[in-house]
C-alpha cells in the first residue's frame, strides 16, 4: 500500500528538494506552505505522515502539531533548523513522533518516515488484548483503553507503552527504550524519552506525579509497575 505524505514548508526549494525523492521511494506526496493550509490539507487528504516545518507563516509548526493531535493519530515528524535540546523537547511534548534537524539527508528522512510507519502498523484484530490493571492494550490495533474509554496515543507513545507493559517490573534504560520502542538506530537523543514518558503519564495515570503504571527507577530508567 502506498502511503500519503503531507510535506509542509514555507520554502519552495525545500519542498522541491524532498518531493521528487520521496515519490521515487514509493510515497504519494501533498505539499503545503502555511500552517493553515497544512491543517486544511490534512483534514481533506488524511495523510499517513506529516513532515512538518517549525517556522511557518500564519500558524507555526508547534501549533499545527497541537491541532493535528486533536484530530487524529497521524504520524508527525518535525523538521527544523532549531537544534537546541529544549526545542526538541517542545516538539515531542506537543505530540511529534520524531524530530529532524536541518540540514538533513533525504535518505535519513525516508528512513525516519518508514520508522514511524512501522510503529503505526497493526491490523490483525485476532490478537488478544493485553490487560494491565485498568488498561487494555491491543498491539494489533495500536489502541489503548482505560476503564473502557479509549486513550489517544501517538505511534511513538503507543510503542513505548507497549514495550514497558509487555514485561511488568523489568527496568528499561532510555537507550533500550529507544532501540526497542522506536526500532531504529538513527540519531535519536536518549533524553527525548523523558518527554514521551511525560506525555504518556498524563494520558494513562490517575496521578501523573505519582505514577502507578510507568515508574521511574532513578539512575537506571523506567519500568511498568508490576502491581498496576
Amino acid at each position: 500500500m502506498s502511503h500519503t505524505l503531507l510535506l509542509v514548508d514555507d520554502e519552495k526549494k525545500v519542498l522541491e528538494f524532498m518531493e521528487p525523492f520521496l515519490r521515487q521511494e514509493g510515497f504519494q506526496t501533498i505539499t503545503a506552505s502555511t500552517g493553515k493550509e497544512a491543517l486544511r490539507k490534512a483534514k481533506e487528504n488524511k495523510p499517513s505522515i506529516v513532515v512538518l516545518d517549525w517556522m511557518l507563516p500564519e500558524m507555526n509548526g508547534i501549533d499545527v502539531c497541537r491541532e493535528l493531535r486533536k484530530l487524529s493519530r497521524v504520524g508527525i515528524i518535525m523538521v527544523t533548523a532549531r537544534a537546541e535540546e529544549s526545542d526538541k523537547i517542545i516538539g515531542l511534548e506537543v505530540g511529534a513522533d520524531d524530530y529532524l534537524t536541518k540540514p538533513f539527508s533525504l535518505r535519513e528522512l525516508a528512513a525516519r518516515i518508514r520508522s514511524v510507519l512501522r510503529r503505526m502498523d497493526g491490523n490483525d484484530t485476532t490478537v488478544q488484548t493485553m490487560e494491565r490493571g485498568e488498561l487494555s492494550i491491543s498491539e494489533a490495533q495500536c489502541r489503548v483503553w482505560k476503564r473502557g474509554n479509549e486513550i489517544q496515543l501517538t505511534p511513538t507513545e503507543f510503542k513505548m507503552l507497549l514495550t514497558l507493559a509487555a514485561k511488568p517490573g523489568i527496568v528499561y534504560s532510555r537507550l533500550q527504550l529507544l532501540q526497542s520502542a522506536l526500532e531504529d538506530d538513527l540519531l535519536n537523543d536518549e533524553r527525548t524519552v523523558d518527554a514521551h514518558i511525560s506525555r504518556i503519564r498524563k494520558k494513562v495515570e490517575d496521578d501523573p506525579a505519582n505514577p502507578a503504571y510507568i515508574q521511574t527507577v532513578y539512575g537506571f530508567g523506567y519500568r511498568f509497575g508490576d502491581r498496576a
